[in-house]
């Protein structure tokens, strides 16, 4: 698996697992939320400074993003759609 690809799915792995929106990632990242999006699908390359705030927002290290996709890994479920409840 190319690198892009292993970083896109692990930062995906880590938000679903924590049920983070890309709209709550991108909030708590200060980054643009289709900028999550172009992430996750491998679309755009991170600078280590975007990996940073990323992993800084997720609580985790920039170095779980370069953790090996097992190889029967699946798809990863989308969260719930829809929108956030106002505050």
């Amino acid at each position: 698996m190319d690198v892009k690809l292993m970083v896109a799915w692990n930062i995906r792995r880590l938000r679903v697992a924590k049920g983070i929106s890309q709209d709550d990632l991108a909030l708590e990242a200060e980054i643009e939320r289709s900028y999550v999006g172009h992430l996750e699908r491998g679309k755009k390359n991170p600078t280590v400074e975007t990996l940073e705030k990323i992993a800084r927002a997720l609580n985790c290290t920039v170095a779980e993003f370069f953790s090996e996709v097992p190889e029967d890994a699946n798809q990863l479920a989308p969260l719930k759609a829809g929108r956030r409840p106002l505050r």
